[in-house]
Protein backbone atom coordinates (compact mmCIF):
# COMPACT_ATOMS: atom_id res chain seq x y z
CA UNK A 1 0.00 0.00 0.00
CA UNK A 2 1.35 3.83 -0.67
CA UNK A 3 0.70 6.64 1.06
CA UNK A 4 -1.34 7.76 -2.00
CA UNK A 5 -3.13 4.47 -2.58
CA UNK A 6 -4.22 1.24 -2.21
CA UNK A 7 -3.97 -1.36 -4.93
CA UNK A 8 -6.67 -4.01 -4.87
CA UNK A 9 -6.61 -6.51 -7.58
CA UNK A 10 -8.69 -4.44 -9.72
CA UNK A 11 -8.27 -0.77 -8.55
CA UNK A 12 -6.19 1.72 -7.04
CA UNK A 13 -8.34 3.61 -4.96
CA UNK A 14 -7.03 7.43 -4.63
CA UNK A 15 -7.22 7.55 -0.43
CA UNK A 16 -5.28 10.63 -0.45
CA UNK A 17 -7.79 12.65 -3.14
CA UNK A 18 -9.46 14.39 0.01
CA UNK A 19 -6.50 15.93 1.10
CA UNK A 20 -5.06 16.79 -2.52
CA UNK A 21 -8.78 18.30 -3.97
CA UNK A 22 -11.02 18.93 -0.88
CA UNK A 23 -13.00 16.34 -2.17
CA UNK A 24 -12.66 12.34 -1.68
CA UNK A 25 -12.77 9.62 -4.38
CA UNK A 26 -16.19 8.47 -5.72
CA UNK A 27 -17.02 5.22 -7.23
CA UNK A 28 -18.48 4.64 -10.92
CA UNK A 29 -20.25 1.36 -10.16
CA UNK A 30 -21.93 0.22 -13.24
CA UNK A 31 -19.81 -2.53 -14.76
CA UNK A 32 -18.45 -3.11 -11.05
CA UNK A 33 -19.52 -7.40 -9.43
CA UNK A 34 -21.01 -7.06 -6.23
CA UNK A 35 -17.70 -8.49 -5.02
CA UNK A 36 -15.05 -5.85 -6.05
CA UNK A 37 -17.91 -2.97 -4.79
CA UNK A 38 -17.72 -5.08 -1.38
CA UNK A 39 -13.96 -4.43 -1.12
CA UNK A 40 -13.76 -1.38 -2.53
CA UNK A 41 -15.84 0.55 0.17
CA UNK A 42 -14.67 -1.77 2.62
CA UNK A 43 -11.12 -0.49 1.87
CA UNK A 44 -12.95 3.03 2.22
CA UNK A 45 -13.99 2.45 5.51
CA UNK A 46 -11.06 1.09 6.89
CA UNK A 47 -9.21 4.07 5.88
CA UNK A 48 -11.96 6.08 8.32
CA UNK A 49 -13.01 7.82 4.78
CA UNK A 50 -16.43 8.64 3.61
CA UNK A 51 -17.53 7.11 1.00
CA UNK A 52 -20.14 7.43 -2.42
CA UNK A 53 -20.81 5.68 -4.79
CA UNK A 54 -22.48 6.06 -8.40
CA UNK A 55 -24.99 4.46 -10.60
CA UNK A 56 -25.71 1.91 -8.36
CA UNK A 57 -28.41 -0.78 -9.42
CA UNK A 58 -30.91 -2.16 -6.70
CA UNK A 59 -29.16 -5.31 -6.69
CA UNK A 60 -25.76 -3.68 -5.86
CA UNK A 61 -27.32 -1.67 -3.20
CA UNK A 62 -28.92 -4.51 -1.90
CA UNK A 63 -25.37 -6.29 -2.00
CA UNK A 64 -23.91 -3.61 -0.54
CA UNK A 65 -26.23 -2.47 2.57
CA UNK A 66 -26.17 -6.84 3.65
CA UNK A 67 -22.21 -5.66 4.22
CA UNK A 68 -22.44 -1.82 5.50
CA UNK A 69 -25.51 -1.66 7.56
CA UNK A 70 -25.17 1.85 8.00
CA UNK A 71 -24.64 2.38 4.25
CA UNK A 72 -27.34 4.79 2.81
CA UNK A 73 -28.94 4.39 -0.78
CA UNK A 74 -30.77 6.90 -2.45
CA UNK A 75 -32.63 4.98 -5.18
CA UNK A 76 -33.43 8.15 -7.33
CA UNK A 77 -30.16 9.18 -7.12
CA UNK A 78 -28.50 5.91 -8.01
CA UNK A 79 -26.30 6.62 -5.08
CA UNK A 80 -24.80 5.17 -2.14
CA UNK A 81 -22.98 6.70 0.63
CA UNK A 82 -20.93 5.72 3.63
CA UNK A 83 -20.62 8.05 6.37
CA UNK A 84 -17.79 7.70 8.88
CA UNK A 85 -17.55 11.42 9.32
CA UNK A 86 -19.86 14.90 9.81
CA UNK A 87 -20.26 16.86 6.95
CA UNK A 88 -20.42 20.41 7.42
CA UNK A 89 -23.08 21.51 4.65
CA UNK A 90 -22.29 25.31 3.81
CA UNK A 91 -24.45 27.54 1.33
CA UNK A 92 -26.52 26.90 -1.07
CA UNK A 93 -26.74 25.04 -4.55
CA UNK A 94 -30.35 25.20 -6.51
CA UNK A 95 -31.32 22.08 -8.49
CA UNK A 96 -33.37 22.86 -11.08
CA UNK A 97 -35.26 20.28 -14.07
CA UNK A 98 -37.33 20.97 -16.75
CA UNK A 99 -39.95 18.49 -16.27
CA UNK A 100 -40.46 15.49 -13.45
CA UNK A 101 -38.65 13.14 -16.42
CA UNK A 102 -35.29 14.88 -15.47
CA UNK A 103 -35.28 14.63 -11.79
CA UNK A 104 -33.36 11.43 -11.81
CA UNK A 105 -30.64 13.09 -13.38
CA UNK A 106 -31.05 16.04 -10.74
CA UNK A 107 -31.49 13.70 -7.46
CA UNK A 108 -27.67 12.67 -8.56
CA UNK A 109 -26.96 15.56 -8.66
CA UNK A 110 -27.86 16.87 -5.80
CA UNK A 111 -26.94 13.94 -3.34
CA UNK A 112 -23.34 15.16 -4.80
CA UNK A 113 -23.24 18.04 -4.11
CA UNK A 114 -24.94 17.20 -0.65
CA UNK A 115 -22.14 14.66 0.06
CA UNK A 116 -19.54 17.06 -0.72
CA UNK A 117 -20.56 19.23 1.79
CA UNK A 118 -23.29 21.67 0.52
CA UNK A 119 -27.18 22.92 1.14
CA UNK A 120 -29.30 21.79 -1.57
CA UNK A 121 -32.60 23.16 -2.53
CA UNK A 122 -34.47 21.42 -5.16
CA UNK A 123 -37.37 23.74 -7.98
CA UNK A 124 -38.50 20.54 -10.36
CA UNK A 125 -40.87 20.83 -13.39
CA UNK A 126 -40.27 24.67 -14.21
CA UNK A 127 -39.11 24.33 -17.99
CA UNK A 128 -40.24 26.15 -20.90
CA UNK A 129 -43.34 24.31 -21.46
CA UNK A 130 -45.15 26.72 -18.22
CA UNK A 131 -42.53 29.24 -17.66
CA UNK A 132 -44.39 30.94 -15.31
CA UNK A 133 -43.66 27.69 -13.01
CA UNK A 134 -39.84 29.49 -12.97
CA UNK A 135 -41.22 32.72 -12.69
CA UNK A 136 -43.04 32.34 -9.38
CA UNK A 137 -39.67 30.64 -7.97
CA UNK A 138 -36.98 32.86 -9.83
CA UNK A 139 -37.08 35.10 -6.16
CA UNK A 140 -35.71 31.81 -4.27
CA UNK A 141 -33.41 30.59 -7.10
CA UNK A 142 -31.65 33.74 -7.20
CA UNK A 143 -30.35 33.12 -3.34
CA UNK A 144 -28.16 29.90 -4.16
CA UNK A 145 -24.70 30.49 -4.63
CA UNK A 146 -24.65 27.98 -7.57
CA UNK A 147 -27.64 26.88 -10.25
CA UNK A 148 -27.44 23.23 -11.56
CA UNK A 149 -29.96 23.62 -14.50
CA UNK A 150 -31.19 19.95 -15.74
CA UNK A 151 -33.34 19.91 -18.94
CA UNK A 152 -34.02 17.76 -21.93
CA UNK A 153 -35.85 17.56 -25.04
CA UNK A 154 -34.65 21.32 -26.34
CA UNK A 155 -32.64 21.65 -23.22
CA UNK A 156 -33.39 25.73 -23.05
CA UNK A 157 -34.03 25.68 -19.00
CA UNK A 158 -30.13 26.66 -18.54
CA UNK A 159 -29.49 29.55 -21.21
CA UNK A 160 -32.86 30.88 -19.48
CA UNK A 161 -31.74 30.70 -16.60
CA UNK A 162 -28.55 31.95 -17.11
CA UNK A 163 -29.95 35.27 -18.26
CA UNK A 164 -32.02 35.75 -15.33
CA UNK A 165 -29.50 35.55 -12.61
CA UNK A 166 -26.13 36.53 -11.61
CA UNK A 167 -24.32 33.43 -9.78
CA UNK A 168 -23.04 30.37 -11.55
CA UNK A 169 -24.74 28.52 -13.83
CA UNK A 170 -23.98 24.52 -14.35
CA UNK A 171 -26.63 23.46 -17.47
CA UNK A 172 -26.94 19.38 -17.83
CA UNK A 173 -28.78 17.99 -20.50
CA UNK A 174 -30.52 14.66 -20.31
CA UNK A 175 -31.17 12.25 -22.67
CA UNK A 176 -35.52 12.38 -22.23
CA UNK A 177 -37.15 13.35 -25.05
CA UNK A 178 -38.73 12.41 -28.29
CA UNK A 179 -36.60 10.56 -31.49
CA UNK A 180 -35.03 14.02 -32.81
CA UNK A 181 -33.65 14.99 -29.23
CA UNK A 182 -31.07 12.10 -30.39
CA UNK A 183 -31.14 11.13 -26.91
CA UNK A 184 -29.74 14.21 -25.47
CA UNK A 185 -27.51 15.51 -28.14
CA UNK A 186 -30.23 17.97 -28.97
CA UNK A 187 -29.98 19.67 -25.35
CA UNK A 188 -26.79 19.14 -25.63
CA UNK A 189 -26.29 21.74 -28.53
CA UNK A 190 -28.88 23.98 -27.56
CA UNK A 191 -26.75 24.26 -23.80
CA UNK A 192 -23.41 24.68 -25.74
CA UNK A 193 -24.89 27.12 -28.38
CA UNK A 194 -26.49 29.56 -25.44
CA UNK A 195 -26.25 33.24 -26.07
CA UNK A 196 -26.05 33.37 -22.51
CA UNK A 197 -23.09 33.90 -21.16
CA UNK A 198 -21.00 32.28 -18.54
CA UNK A 199 -22.90 29.08 -18.60
CA UNK A 200 -20.86 25.99 -18.31
CA UNK A 201 -22.29 22.09 -19.82
CA UNK A 202 -21.65 19.39 -18.82
CA UNK A 203 -22.31 15.94 -20.64
CA UNK A 204 -25.91 14.23 -21.35
CA UNK A 205 -27.05 12.54 -18.32
CA UNK A 206 -24.01 13.71 -15.77
CA UNK A 207 -25.35 14.55 -12.86
CA UNK A 208 -22.41 13.94 -10.68
CA UNK A 209 -20.21 16.47 -12.80
CA UNK A 210 -22.86 18.88 -11.96
CA UNK A 211 -23.11 18.60 -8.40
CA UNK A 212 -19.16 18.14 -7.91
CA UNK A 213 -18.44 20.76 -9.70
CA UNK A 214 -21.46 23.24 -7.83
CA UNK A 215 -20.16 21.68 -4.95
CA UNK A 216 -17.06 23.22 -5.53
CA UNK A 217 -17.78 26.93 -6.72
CA UNK A 218 -20.49 26.60 -3.65
CA UNK A 219 -17.26 25.90 -1.04
CA UNK A 220 -15.26 28.94 -2.35
CA UNK A 221 -18.35 31.32 -1.77
CA UNK A 222 -19.07 30.06 1.30
CA UNK A 223 -15.91 30.94 2.49
CA UNK A 224 -12.42 28.96 1.37
CA UNK A 225 -11.98 25.13 1.54
CA UNK A 226 -12.84 22.76 3.96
Amino acid sequence: MSDKYVELDFAKLDIERQERRGCSEAVFCECKTPEQLIKIFRTFQEQGQNAIGTRVTPEQAKSLQENFPTMNYNEAARVVTLLQNEIKKVGEIAVCTGGTGDIPVAEEAAAVAEFYGSNVKKYYDIGVAGIHRLFDKIDEIRKANVIIAVAGMEGALGGILTGLVDVPVIAVPTSVGYGASFKGVSALLTMLNSCAEGMTVVNIDNGFNAGYSAAQINRLISGGKN
